[in-house]
């Protein structure tokens, strides 16, 4: 099976979806993916199984034993290595021919090129900073950009919703990050779609994450990302 024809095999039951034309728009997408943690990272996994054919990661952090609960790159053989370095092999062993690009290092804002060439980005970070940083640079640029809001202390994956950052009620970080937008005198110069839960969290004393709701954002980053991508093209848009 040569290289063209395993791609297009592997990649069939998303084409059959989206559309030909999408599934080519996929593949010559590239997306950042900022934060690769519990939801982070599935989010980049989603888009590789989907076929986006290029992807950048950026992370400081590295692979903690408390994070294979719910990081798909966290495994007790990878505690201890960067997470993007880690989350970067297991994508090239989905589709080696995927660009993939890993950065590890924290989203400051200081890269001028940061979206040099980026179709798309994903802010999954927990920094309020970096995060408020990303997505006003990101909107002003004019790159598409979903975030994610708030996925620790929560139980429940079906009560997590995708609306405009507008929308977004009772979340903490969304608040936190109003705040530092006021504080900045920047706000971001688009709307951007914004992945939340409408569950209430869980007392702060608790400090704990589930993989059925980071992971649940993490696919639905990925959907809003694809629907931007391919303008909503295909069978699956009604």
């Amino acid at each position: 099976m040569n290289g063209e024809t395993g791609a297009a095999e592997m990649f069939s039951r998303s084409s059959a979806i989206l559309g030909a034309g999408a599934a080519v728009r996929l593949a010559g997408s590239r997306v950042l993916v900022v934060g690769v943690g519990g939801v982070g990272s599935w989010c980049a996994e989603a888009l590789v199984r989907t076929g986006v054919g290029r992807i950048a990661l950026m992370d400081d952090d590295v692979v903690a034993p408390s994070n294979v609960n719910r990081q798909c790159q966290a495994t007790t053989a990878t505690v201890g290595r960067p997470k993007v370095e880690a989350l970067g092999e297991r994508l090239r062993m989905i589709n080696p021919a995927c660009d993939v690009a890993a950065d590890r290092g924290r989203f400051t804002g200081g890269d001028a090129g940061a979206f040099d060439g980026v179709d798309a980005a994903v802010d999954a970070i927990d920094s309020v900073d970096c995060k408020a940083e990303l997505l006003i640079l990101a909107t002003a640029a004019g790159v598409p950009v979903v975030s994610s809001m708030g996925a620790a202390l929560r139980t429940d994956p079906t009560r997590v919703r995708v609306t405009p950052f507008g929308e977004v009620e009772g979340d903490a970080l969304a608040k936190a990050l109003r705040r530092r937008f006021r504080r900045l005198g920047r706000f971001p110069s688009a709307e951007f779609p914004c992945v939340w839960s409408a569950e209430p969290a869980l007392s702060r004393e608790v400090r704990g994450s589930l993989m059925q709701v980071t992971a649940t954002f993490g696919m639905c980053l990925a959907a809003a990302v694809v629907n931007i991508l391919t303008k909503g093209e295909g069978k699956w848009k009604k």
